[in-house]
């Protein structure tokens, strides 16, 4: 059994919220997430999250016939039409011109999670002894971590920390990269956007989220302790347990 939570909040400098999110169930172990973080202007990033989510959940809702038979394959195909529509519509608009999105995606089937990133949302595997980052950042500062050239604590404040390499609607076909996650009983999936990370480091998620044994309220008060430091930008968390 799955249980899930979600929240967003445009933060405390942006004027509008270009993050989006979906969640959904179709049966005991069978969950469908997506969080995606718009980019490219006032309006344009709106419309590229907003694009990015819309696809994913008509994508799931193939999952109230059927389990798929490849869920890797299933995402993969989400990502493709949804860097397809972003591309048309930027291309179709100058208004939307340079638009993108990041989309971090989970499909759970039973005890496994299937899990795809594109940009710099990520992916967490939570449990009580700690936590582990399941995605790669595709950022200009990740690619000077992976080369030793800087260290994980600067990234944090790097000045070009929010510069990323792939995003969907970018360019005409983009490369997404594919996990797969066990979840025991009593462990969790979180997916979230830069606004979370960038503000609150792994250790102060997983005190959040194991505190007190109340997931029921954790995405909230992640979200309240990134507002209480600023919260500079969107932020956007989505939280699966495997009960």
């Amino acid at each position: 059994m799955m249980k899930l939570w979600g929240g967003t909040d445009t933060g405390m400098v942006r004027n509008q919220n270009q993050d989006g999110y979906f969640i959904a169930q179709y049966g005991d172990d069978l969950v469908g997430a997506a969080v995606c973080d718009g980019m490219g202007g006032a309006r344009a990033g709106n419309v590229a999250s907003e694009l990015a989510v819309e696809i994913f959940a008509t994508a799931m809702e193939t999952l109230r016939e059927q389990v798929p038979d490849d869920p890797q394959a299933l995402l993969k195909r989400v990502a493709a039409d949804a860097n397809h529509a972003i591309h048309t519509q930027a291309d179709a608009n100058p208004d939307y011109t340079g638009m993108g999105t990041t989309m971090v995606a989970a499909l759970v089937v039973g005890s496994r999670a299937h899990v795809l990133n594109i940009g710099d949302s990520r992916a967490y595997h939570v449990k009580q002894s700690g936590i582990v980052r399941v995605t790669r950042d595709h950022s200009y500062v990740e690619d000077l971590v992976e080369r030793g050239q800087i260290t994980p604590e600067e990234a944090r404040y790097h000045p070009r920390k929010n510069l990323i390499t792939r995003a969907l609607g970018s360019m005409p076909n983009v490369r997404a990269d594919l996990f797969v996650q066990e979840l025991e009983v009593g462990e969790y999936l979180l997916l979230c956007s830069d606004g979370l990370t960038n503000v609150l480091t792994d250790q102060e998620i997983l005190d959040e989220i194991v505190r007190d044994g109340s997931p029921d309220s954790c995405c909230g008060r992640l979200i309240d302790l990134v507002l209480s430091r600023g919260a500079p930008d969107n932020v956007t968390v989505v939280l699966l347990e495997r009960a």
